[in-house]
């Protein structure tokens, strides 16, 4: 399979990465895809840094996919972003342009990359009705035929072994897909040093509540998101959230939030550099030395291409 046949740019946050992505895939006929665990709520707009604009490139819009996917008070699992990459991805690959992945949660690159199989196995009842005939140890024999070498954590608890095996047969029953090869695809990451990310999410964080960050919080809790949920989404929704109920004064959240941001980026590069130590051969940019440039030559040196 050719090896552009998915382009991705990963990064900590407040990199640019939104805007660079959709410059390369208006440069290379190609349509984005975020990978962004919160940009998909609707609603979340100004905490995600879901800057629209960004996409718009020579006065046009860029395609861009799984943005305003799901409604904000709600859970987007793993599960629920590869069943939607596949389908941006086929759809884009189906009018022949390239798809480009643009995002920083960690999780979702690696799943996509490394061919995660995530099978969202759905509750059958009758079959846990007829599992709770067997004894433990039996159902520790049928297990270990299923699968030998299955976390033994399944093997401690009744309810666990029940599960795994409702999953194995789930599997057995279920015919596999095969994912895209994705092993030889490009991916490229846009970094900065530690210092300048740390002044941009500062100069950033203080931007978005001059620009209605706060405001955006206080609606999503009139529209009947929880203060426990937007804890759930983290970040700007949990210290702004606790800020709105009295749990916390104003220049304390700005502090807190600040060096959360602070810690959640460092957290993002310790996952991409873990990603390199599993065979994911990323290419750097320096967003310092005029990363479109140097993105544009990388990419016609490592491989033309293609449709």
């Amino acid at each position: 399979m050719s090896p552009t046949n998915l382009i991705t740019l990963l990064g900590p946050t407040a990199v640019g990465k939104t805007q660079l992505a959709a410059r390369l895939a208006n440069s290379i006929g190609g349509e984005v895809i975020s990978a962004d665990s919160r940009q998909v709520f609707r609603g979340m707009d100004i905490g995600t840094g879901k800057d629209l604009a960004d996409y718009i490139v020579d006065g046009k819009m860029v395609p861009s996919y799984l943005i305003d996917v799901e409604d904000a008070g709600k859970e987007y699992s793993v599960h629920s972003f590869m069943r939607d990459f596949e389908d941006a991805y086929k759809k884009i690959r189906l009018i022949g342009r390239i798809p480009v992945l643009c995002g920083g949660t960690g999780l979702y690159l690696e799943a996509v990359l490394k061919g995660y199989q995530l099978v969202n196995v759905p509750v059958n009842a009758e079959f846990r009705n007829e599992m709770e005939k067997f004894q433990d140890a039996e159902l520790l024999a049928m297990l270990s035929i299923k699968k030998p070498l299955h976390n033994t954590t399944d093997s401690l608890d009744r309810q666990r072994m029940i599960r795994a095996l409702e999953i194995e047969t789930y599997r057995e029953l279920t015919p596999s897909k095969k994912n895209p090869d994705f092993s030889q695809t490009l991916v490229f990451g846009l970094r900065f040093e530690r210092a300048i990310i740390r002044k941009r999410i500062t100069q950033r964080l203080r931007a978005r509540l001059e620009n209605g960050m706060i405001e955006e919080v206080e609606g999503l809790i009139a529209r009947g998101v929880s203060h426990s949920m937007l804890k759930y989404y983290g970040l700007e929704y949990k210290y702004i959230s606790m800020y709105l109920a009295g749990e916390l004064s104003y220049s304390d959240m700005f502090e807190l939030l600040n060096t959360a941001i602070h810690q959640f980026a460092k957290r993002q590069m310790t996952w991409f550099r873990r990603m390199e130590k599993h065979g994911i051969n990323i290419h750097w940019l320096e967003g310092e030395d005029g990363p479109e440039n140097n993105l544009i030559e990388m990419l016609s040196s490592i491989s033309k291409v293609n449709s």
